[in-house]
């Protein structure tokens, strides 16, 4: 710590990286430093000079910045963690006929979904291929819309088709489509077999905004900040996963029993 007061110019660079930390780099340069006086682009070419001149101090910031996000996302990442075993009722319980595999299955596999996510829809094959080569595990589909309104509303139309039996059918038509436009949203109501009106009505419901709201909340203390995420028995996964991937999830919750 000393370090920095041998040299005005150390001096400055610590008062710029406390700047770019949120603090104010002119009050501080003019405190420790009054000769500089309120000339601002004095300041500015001795900053400039000291940064050109070491560089490397920009590169050392970025790496401990980088640092600092990873240490306070694995201490999310582990405190959501702590907190499934509270939520699995919450998690495995679908919502109407949001749910795919063997309703009885000893694992059930939890996943978040936007309908805007290309990456929800690449993993798409990998959740199929699970169910059809294991017989004895269970999907519950989460809407968790957080691409934007256009999201909302593809979410609300789902858990309405979910609440009349119907949701793979729209799901699947949906994510065929490209992106959750209503023209694409209407024609997947239509493949699925839903009446126009009938199904505004119940995607308007207090239930389903309910639903979407306990979502949220879910994935807010789970630290999901993005889709898909899953929760495969004890244990979370962000981002997308291939079969091998959710077949070796699932394989290490029966374990895990």
């Amino acid at each position: 710590m000393a370090r920095w007061f041998r040299h005005p110019l150390a001096l400055i660079a610590g008062f710029l990286v406390a700047a770019i930390l949120g603090g104010a780099v002119a009050l501080g340069l003019q405190a420790a430093l009054p000769g500089l006086g309120g000339n601002k682009a004095q300041v500015e070419r001795i900053v400039r000079a000291y940064l050109l001149d070491r560089p490397e101090i920009l590169r050392e910031m970025m790496e401990r910045l980088q640092q600092q996000e990873t240490a306070q996302q694995q201490q999310a990442q582990e405190a959501a963690q702590g907190a499934i075993a509270a939520q699995m009722p919450a998690l495995t319980t679908a919502f109407g006929s949001a749910w795919a595999g063997n309703p009885k299955g000893d694992v059930t596999v939890a996943v978040f979904m936007d309908y805007a996510c290309g990456y929800c829809r690449a993993s798409l094959p990998a959740v199929a291929e699970l169910v059809a080569k294991d017989p004895n595990v269970r999907i519950v589909y989460r809407e968790f819309p957080v691409l934007g309104n256009a999201s909302v509303t593809a979410a609300r139309f789902a858990l309405a088709a979910a609440q009349q039996g119907k949701f793979r059918a729209f799901h699947d038509a949906l994510f065929a489509a490209d992106g959750p436009s209503d023209a694409a949203i209407a024609d997947a109501l239509t493949k699925a077999g839903l009446d126009r009106a009938v199904a505004e009505k119940a995607a308007a419901s207090e239930s389903v905004t309910r639903e979407i709201e306990s979502n949220h909340k879910l994935g807010a203390q789970l630290a999901m900040n993005g889709t898909p995420s899953w929760v495969v028995g004890g244990k979370i996964l962000y981002g997308a996963r291939d079969y091998a991937a959710l077949a070796e999830a699932v394989a290490a919750a029966r374990k895990a029993k």
